[in-house]
């Protein structure tokens, strides 16, 4: 064998090695990028699940404090007004705005319900809050799993290699659900009766 061979075969096996390792490494890279933006998309599917839940729910409130409340009818199409922008929002933008204004709306009818003790008593009503109460701190829950997922999706966005995969995918940052006024959906409406 010529000993000029060796060298040069030497020198073809680590570039061949080299580049294999920037292949796995980018493919690797574009793989995590795509389970982040999977892992997004549920969270956001989780987020519209529940409120769907919620808007499912809250007419039959509505319509039960309504009973004892008749002349609240501001504050009921306030609920309404939430309730339709809250369903018809399709990003995170526009569901943090629709969110600080339903959290807004719930407790003003929680608040008017304050006023009725026999709403307060009403058996119905403790079952409805209970279940508005289990939606509220799902759709919490799905919020905080959501923003962690965007959080780590947008450093992905950022960096190296998975930047030059995400312009080609069409990823970009995307922005997290939150609100102008954070206190609004820190804490779901509880009215303790």
């Amino acid at each position: 064998m010529d000993t000029g061979l060796v060298p040069t075969l030497i020198v073809i096996g680590v570039v061949v090695v080299v580049l294999v390792a920037v292949a796995i490494w980018l493919w690797q890279s574009h793989r995590s990028l795509v389970a982040v933006q999977g892992r997004v998309d549920a969270a956001w599917g989780e987020i519209t699940t529940q409120v769907q839940r919620r808007a499912e729910l809250l007419p039959t409130v509505v319509d039960t404090v309504r009973g004892y409340a008749t002349h609240e009818d501001g504050v009921f199409a306030d609920v309404d007004r939430a309730r339709a922008e809250t369903v018809a929002a399709t990003d995170a933008t526009a569901a943090s705005t629709a969110e600080g204004h339903m959290q807004k709306a719930l407790k003003r009818v929680f608040s008017v319900a304050e006023g009725y003790p026999q709403l307060q008593s009403s058996q119905a009503f403790l079952e409805l809050q209970s279940e508005l109460v289990g939606t509220e701190d799902a759709i919490q829950s799905a919020r905080r799993y959501y923003n962690g997922g965007v959080r780590e999706l947008n450093t992905k966005v950022r960096g190296f290699p998975a930047s030059a995969f995400a312009k080609r995918r069409g990823v970009g940052e995307t922005a997290f659900f939150e609100t102008a006024e954070p206190a609004a959906i820190a804490e779901p409406p509880r009215v303790q009766f």
